[in-house]
């Protein structure tokens, strides 16, 4: 099972500002010494040496997620802005896949406005994509966003077939996987998602606010969660947020360190980034929530931030 994030933001897309990337090229250049331009390999060596903060960027797309199973099925999650990203790339796949599957948590406009720019995928006729929510009424929703004055043309111009399926109380089988979901707390409601082959476990749990019962040593609890190989989790507030936020359907990712350690997690990957938060600040935040795991002894939790582009192999 492989996954790729294609977009990584919470809330809205933000894109790097002329200002940002100035700053950048100018703390670049003040670490450069001649020893460092001297030939191409020289160059690459210092360029490798870079933080991540200085050298790229976490990404200002709003949420998608791909996950790509043993015999080659595309599972995606949520249609951020990142699933144009996604449907670039992969329209330049030797394998050109034409199946798709998209899940949605919920349907807040970060997890929905990329999907009229699924493009070319959504508008070639020889593509399948099949569309699931534990929501009855996702072709309705879906189909509220494509047309006037909102947007240009309406989903009838998609010449893809599209199914919508509703999912019920019981467990999905997609060839090898077994998907399984369950409700978090969100206004309005969103769905975490778990991913499981003989690779192993994968959760997907963006939007939501930790609480007391996510904790609870209940039999649903473990059942899900408990010793998942990778949980990306929602962790858009520092601890101080998340408190004057409360009820704003968020967790701080000092909860998310606590949440992992508690289900014995293997990999953590913080996510939903605030969006007025840039790449020095997300550095920081990477950087506290190891430091976290270390004072509370959960030195086995592996921790990293979401970037676009990043990709993880179970």
């Amino acid at each position: 099972m492989k996954i790729r994030f294609w977009g990584v933001r919470g809330s809205i897309p933000t894109p790097l500002s002329p200002d940002e990337v100035r700053r950048k090229i100018s703390s670049v250049l003040a670490q450069v010494g001649p020893q460092d331009i001297r030939d191409n390999k020289s160059r690459e060596l210092f360029l490798s040496k870079l933080p991540a903060s200085l050298f790229g960027t976490v990404g200002g797309n709003t949420t998608c997620l791909e996950v790509r199973l043993e015999d080659g099925r595309v599972i995606l999650f949520d249609a951020g802005t990142g699933l144009s990203r996604f449907a670039a790339s992969a329209a330049k796949e030797l394998s050109h896949p034409k199946e798709f599957h998209l899940f949605f948590t919920h349907f807040h406009w970060d997890h929905i406005q990329g999907f009229p720019f699924f493009t070319p995928q959504a508008f070639d006729g020889k593509c399948k994509i099949h569309v699931y929510s534990p929501r009855e009424d996702v072709e309705r929703i879906l189909r509220e966003q494509m047309k006037p004055p909102y947007f240009p043309i309406t989903m009838d111009t998609m010449q893809a077939k599209i199914e919508f399926h509703h999912l019920s109380a019981s467990p999905l089988r997609l060839g090898g996987a077994e998907i399984s979901w369950r409700g978090v707390k969100h206004p309005g409601a969103s769905f975490s998602y778990k991913v499981k082959d003989r690779s192993g476990a994968f959760i997907f749990s963006t939007d939501t606010e930790l609480s007391p019962e996510d904790f609870a040593r209940s039999p649903e609890n473990q059942s899900f969660y408990e010793r998942a190989d990778v949980l990306v989790m929602d962790s858009q507030y520092t601890l101080d947020e998340a408190i004057e936020k409360y009820d704003w359907g968020h967790s701080s990712y000092s909860l998310a360190v606590d949440f992992a350690s508690e289900w014995k997690i293997k990999k953590l990957v913080l996510f939903h980034h605030e969006p007025l938060y840039n790449d020095n600040k997300m550095a920081a935040i990477e950087k506290s929530a190891r430091w976290y795991k270390s004072h509370i002894n959960q030195d086995q939790l592996d921790i990293t931030i979401a970037r676009e582009g990043l990709e993880l192999v179970i």
